[in-house]
C-alpha cells in the first residue's frame, strides 16, 4: 500500500466466487468493472457470493421471488447455506421495505434462529449466530455493502484497522487532559 500524505491510495481488489446463476447478473458486472477477480461455480449454493479470502459468504435473494416460490423451499436453502458457511449473510432485497417486506424479514429471522436450533441439536455446532440478515434496495447498495464487509474482515485489512485503532488510541490518551492530569499527580506522590 502506497502512503501519499499519510493517506492510503491503493484499491482493495480480491476474488469473489459466484454461482453459475449470477454469471449475467447485475452484480457480477459491478464487481468485473471494478476490477475483482470472479469466478464461477456451479458447486456453490444457488445466489451464492463468497468472498473465500476474508471468510465471508452472502446469499442473495429478492422478497419478491420468495413470496412466489415459497418460504419453506428458501428456508431448506439457508439451512444448507448457514452449514456450510461460518460468517455468513442473506442480503434480501426490495425495491421499498414496507410492512409486507419487514414482516417477510422478520419471519426468516425467527426461522432461521429455529433452523441454527436444529442444527445445534442434531449436529452439536454451535450456528445460531453465523447468519446476518441485511435488506438492501438495489445492486449498488448490495455489492457496496458486499465489499465493505468484505474488506473489513481480510485479515491485511483487520489487522491495519486494529494497528490505526491502537495508534489512535495512543494518541487521544497523550493528549488527553485528564491523562496529564494523572501524570501530574503520579509525580506529586513520588
Amino acid at each position: 500500500m502506497t502512503e501519499s500524505g499519510g493517506q492510503e491510495q491503493s484499491r482493495w481488489i480480491t476474488t469473489v466466487i459466484m454461482s453459475m446463476g449470477l454469471q449475467n447478473h447485475e452484480i457480477s458486472t459491478v464487481l468485473q468493472r471494478q476490477q475483482h477477480r470472479v469466478r464461477y461455480s456451479g458447486s456453490v449454493e444457488i445466489g451464492s457470493v463468497i468472498f473465500s479470502l476474508s471468510g465471508v459468504a452472502f446469499i442473495l435473494a429478492d422478497i419478491q421471488d420468495l413470496v412466489m416460490r415459497g418460504e419453506e423451499q428458501f428456508l431448506e436453502r439457508i439451512q444448507k447455506f448457514i452449514n456450510i458457511h461460518r460468517n455468513s449473510f442473506l442480503v434480501l432485497s426490495a425495491t421499498l421495505h414496507g410492512p409486507q417486506e419487514w414482516n417477510i424479514i422478520f419471519r426468516i429471522q425467527r426461522s432461521s434462529v429455529s433452523i441454527c436450533s436444529w442444527s445445534f441439536s442434531k449436529q452439536n455446532r454451535f450456528l445460531s449466530s453465523n447468519l446476518h440478515i441485511i435488506p438492501v434496495h438495489n445492486t449498488a447498495e448490495t455489492v457496496k455493502l458486499m465489499l465493505t464487509i468484505a474488506k473489513m474482515t481480510s485479515k491485511l485489512c483487520a489487522d491495519d484497522i486494529r494497528y490505526k485503532m491502537a495508534m489512535t488510541k495512543a494518541h487521544i490518551m497523550e493528549n488527553s487532559p485528564v491523562w496529564k492530569t494523572l501524570q501530574e499527580y503520579q509525580l506529586h506522590c513520588n
